[in-house]
């Protein structure tokens, strides 16, 4: 590279870190920095990017499927950090579990599910009786059996489920044929935190078991997701939101159910206590969807 090319690259990235943190050169005060005045907010117009209509005719071929998202593979961190509750990293930082919990708590997330089919919705206070349980302590039992009224509450444990607990993601999607535009694309429709069962928190990483925390209706948290910001890596400059992230399908996934005839049986139920097999079911439903935008321009 050249001198020339360097100087460019280097005034390019300088200018695109002075825009993506708001008046940050020009704040007098920390509460200052990310605040932009309302003539920058009205030239912005930062709302998320809208789906385009898509008509019943128009889809030629379609199949809902459900993957894991499992935030232990690296490209996954940023949907998994920050989880470290001392370090006070600011509203900017959340991990993706928060602002989901934080947007049902607001009201600004209100389409909440059971499950993956969207029928029975949950509220935030169905949410949160699983999120915590007490459990007493032997010396708390003897105490009450001594005579006591009340237990001490050194001998009363409180679990309690914290982002740091999260194990993964559950999204489901629909990927179709747009015949109009001639190409394969994929629109997501749900995601749900997988988490440890509360109850079982106290027997270990070993004993713990996982459930569906809750199912959001992706189309109506994309407001709340386009506001919080996720960890970008490569440019910190430049922090992409998670509705960009999740859109645009910057994570890895394993299918794990497909739609299909034998009501919506997942992979794991016809290919049993065979972890290697399941993966490459996963792998062939995905190549099969693959194959048939390539099938389509075969002659």
């Amino acid at each position: 590279m050249n001198w020339r090319n360097f100087l460019l690259v280097s005034v390019f990235s300088l200018s695109t870190f002075s825009f993506a943190q708001s008046n940050l050169l020009n704040a007098k005060t920390p509460a200052e920095i990310g605040k932009k005045t309302q003539a920058e907010l009205n030239a912005d117009n930062d709302k998320p990017l809208p789906y385009g209509y898509v008509g019943d005719r128009d889809i030629l071929m379609g199949k809902a499927v459900w993957e894991l998202i499992d935030v232990n593979q690296r490209v996954n961190f940023p949907m998994y950090y920050p989880v470290d509750d001392s370090k006070d990293l600011g509203t900017d930082r959340l991990p993706l579990y928060q602002v989901l919990m934080n947007g049902i708590k607001d009201k600004k997330i209100t389409e909440v599910y059971d499950s993956g089919y969207f029928t029975t919705k949950k509220t935030y206070e169905e949410i949160e009786k699983v999120l915590s349980f007490k459990d007493t302590l032997d010396q708390g039992i003897e105490e009450l059996n001594s005579g006591a009224t009340k237990i001490s509450d050194e001998f009363i444990v409180k679990y309690e489920i914290k982002p740091i607990d999260v194990a993964g993601y559950r999204v489901k999607g629909f990927w179709y044929f747009d015949k109009r535009q001639g190409e394969l694309k994929y629109r997501l429709l749900g995601i749900c935190p997988v988490v440890p069962d509360v109850y079982t928190l106290k027997g270990g990483s070993d004993k713990q078991e996982y459930v569906d925390l809750f199912w959001i209706y992706f189309p109506d948290s994309r407001e709340v997701l386009h506001q919080a910001k996720a960890f970008n890596e490569k440019n910190s400059a430049m922090p992409f939101s998670f509705d960009h992230l999740l859109n645009s399908r910057r994570f890895s996934g394993v299918i794990y159910l497909e739609e299909n005839v034998y009501g919506d049986r997942e992979i794991k139920d016809y290919m049993k206590e065979n972890s290697q097999m399941q993966l490459l079911e996963s792998e062939r439903v995905k190549e099969k969807i693959r194959n048939f935008e390539l099938d389509m321009w075969n002659y």
